[in-house]
């Protein structure tokens, strides 16, 4: 009676263990979460300093890599049985657009996933990215607590169906900076991305950044990080020669 015992109980959740975590990760997933501390690890910063029984740190790092890579290989299955006619550079070019960073931090701020956050540092401090690290860590352990086809079906509810349209990020751009610096190249236009320490009056440490083209000041941001602020520069950029970048 024992054995048997034992098997039931792995086999199915027991709400009242996890109590409203259960019930707030159930209504997420769509599902019944079966082992929660899966889905407690992905919602552990590592400022909580936790550690198992072998020393190991406990917090969702590791799970944002297992989440990126089942969230790359179900969008990549999807992309290549939907769009029969892309080759391999369009369906890269595709799938990054779907998993960027911008999208995945929306997807981590629809969920409310900071709710869950254990950490010792305050949700002022945390980045814009912590949205889309938890996300990935859900995904990770959604992996680990149901296997491959829940992981595959959640992806599939929450982030293809609602977000995923073809014909809408084919005219997606990712990256400004990119675009621009691919202009240049074809145009043989030298560029130049002149980046400075720009602390303003908010007491945070900003980055400031001018761009030039053939010498010329042709766009200027300033954000908390140096890619950040060469981003928003290039797409001001991009925005003053829109016409000409675009041009076949």
């Amino acid at each position: 009676m024992g054995f048997f015992k034992k098997i039931f109980s792995k086999s199915r959740p027991v709400p009242s263990e996890g109590g409203i975590f259960f019930n707030e990760m159930k209504s997420i997933l769509g599902f019944d979460p079966i082992e929660l501390n899966h889905y407690k690890r992905a919602f552990t910063h590592r400022s909580s300093n936790k550690q198992d029984e072998k020393g190991n740190p406990i917090n969702y790092e590791r799970l944002e890599f297992l989440g990126d890579a089942m969230l790359g290989s179900v969008i990549a299955a999807h992309l290549f049985n939907q769009v029969p006619t892309g080759d391999e550079g369009y369906l890269t070019k595709m799938r990054s657009k779907i998993v960027s960073r911008e999208h995945l931090n929306e997807l981590g701020r629809d969920l409310n996933l900071i709710k869950w956050v254990e950490s010792k540092v305050s949700a002022q401090h945390f980045g814009e990215n912590i949205h889309g690290n938890l996300f990935e860590a859900f995904v990770g352990a959604i992996y680990l607590d149901r296997g491959f086809p829940f992981c595959e079906k959640f992806i599939h509810d929450k982030v293809i169906v609602p977000y995923v349209d073809i014909a809408k990020l084919e005219g997606k751009v990712i990256s400004y900076k990119s675009l621009v610096i691919e202009w240049c190249q074809k145009q043989k236009k030298s560029f130049h991305y002149e980046v400075y320490e720009d602390n303003g009056v908010e007491g945070q440490k900003h980055f400031g950044v001018k761009l030039k083209i053939d010498g010329q000041i042709v766009g200027k941001a300033r954000a908390t990080s140096k890619k950040k602020a060469e981003e928003k520069a290039s797409q001001r950029a991009y925005f003053a020669f829109q016409e000409k970048i675009n041009k076949k």
